[in-house]
C-alpha cells in the first residue's frame, strides 16, 4: 500500500514521453501498449522497462436514470437524500446529465520487466530511438517512479480518458446517443 505522499510523488513526476497515436475508440475496445521507466530506487546506474498493456472498454453513456445505482460508499446516511436533490434541481434546470463512463482493464500479467544496467539517460534515449524506428501507433512510452509504477499506469489511463472525451462525446451526439 503506498502513502499518500508516494501517491502524490508518483502523479507529480510521472511524465508520458509519447502518446499513442490514436484515442480511446468510441465504439469499440481499445488496447495500448506501454513501456515504463523508471530508475530503480536504491541502486544507482539501474532502470527498469516494464512492458505490458492496457485496455480501455467502450466508453458507456451513464443517463439519469442510473444515478439511483451510484454507490455513495463511506459518506453519512443523508448523502443518498442531498445527492437525489443536486440531480433533481439539475434536472429542473434543463442541464444534460448523460456523461461518459469509462472502464480499463490493467493487464498485469501481461507485464514483462527488465533491468538495464545503465543513465535513466541513456535507457530514456534508446527507447525513444526504437519506438520512432518501429513506428508501433499503439504504443506509450512513460516515465516513472518505479515503486509505485501503477500510479503512474493510471496517471496516463486518465490521461488518455480526458484527452478522449470530446471525441467519444461528439460520436454519441452524432448518433443522436446523448
Amino acid at each position: 500500500m503506498h502513502s499518500q505522499d508516494d501517491i502524490h510523488y508518483a502523479l507529480e513526476t510521472t511524465k508520458v514521453l509519447r502518446e499513442p497515436d490514436r484515442r480511446i475508440d468510441t465504439f469499440g475496445e481499445t488496447r495500448f501498449e506501454f513501456q515504463l521507466i523508471s530508475e530503480l530506487m536504491d541502486r544507482s546506474g539501474e532502470v527498469r522497462i516494464r512492458t505490458g498493456e492496457v485496455e480501455a472498454m467502450r466508453p458507456r453513456i451513464l443517463r439519469p436514470t442510473a444515478y439511483n445505482e451510484v454507490e455513495l460508499e463511506g459518506f453519512d446516511s443523508s448523502a443518498r437524500a442531498r445527492f437525489d436533490k443536486l440531480v433533481s434541481k439539475l434536472r429542473d434546470e434543463g442541464k444534460d446529465l448523460a456523461f461518459l463512463q469509462y472502464g480499463f482493464q490493467f493487464k498485469r500479467g501481461q507485464v514483462h520487466e527488465e533491468i538495464i544496467h545503465d543513465t535513466l539517460d541513456s535507457v530514456r534515449e534508446r527507447v525513444m530511438d526504437d519506438i520512432r524506428r518501429s513506428g508501433n501507433p499503439s504504443r506509450a512510452i512513460i516515465e516513472g517512479v518505479d515503486d509505485a509504477w501503477e500510479i503512474c499506469i493510471l496517471k496516463f489511463s486518465f490521461e488518455m480518458i480526458l484527452r478522449s472525451h470530446e471525441i467519444n462525446a461528439f460520436d454519441f451526439k452524432r448518433r443522436g446517443l446523448i
